[in-house]
């Protein structure tokens, strides 16, 4: 069932990790609305039509946080699969910058706060978090995975390597 999914597009989305690299930090954020209300995670959101990954991740990451990376750096891809929900599946884009412009604000939407990329709130964000985000905040190592999620509960339901 999974192969079968990647046969159609799917919808673009997009995460962002600005890195204050001299301070070993990392700048995310709590949902406090909306899909995955209540989550840590990075900056981001949905493309919008003929908008590319790397303008969506800028304009996202602006909006929620009031600041705009500069020098994205792509990181990979993750397919994001809600078996008996298709309208949820999405091909989100990973990116990185190390500099930024603007002044950090909490949103509507998202409450930021910078923490150490050593020590992750793992126990707050995404489960599939841990599978890929701590070699990447860390060690650089860019992310190319399927993991599909039980629709109720957001638990992972299988994940591989692309």
């Amino acid at each position: 069932a999974m192969a079968a999914a990647t046969e159609r597009a799917l919808r673009v989305s997009t995460l962002v990790y600005l890195l204050d690299e001299p301070r070993g930090l990392v700048l995310l954020a709590m949902k406090k609305r909306g899909f995955g209300v209540g989550k840590v995670n990075g900056p981001g959101g949905k493309a919008l039509p003929g908008e590319s990954a790397a303008d969506c991740a800028r304009r996202e990451c602006a909006e929620e946080t009031g600041l705009t990376p500069v020098g994205l750096r792509p990181m990979g891809v993750l397919e994001f699969l809600f078996p008996g929900r298709p309208e949820w599946d999405q091909a989100c884009h990973v990116f990185t910058a190390a500099a930024w412009t603007g002044t950090l604000a909490e949103s509507d939407e998202m409450a930021p706060e910078w923490h150490s990329v050593r020590e992750l709130p793992l126990d707050r964000m995404w489960e599939d978090d841990r599978l890929w985000l701590p070699q990447l905040l860390q060690l650089g190592v860019p992310v190319h995975m399927r993991v599909a999620f039980d629709p109720e509960s957001m638990t992972v339901l299988t994940s591989e390597r692309t």
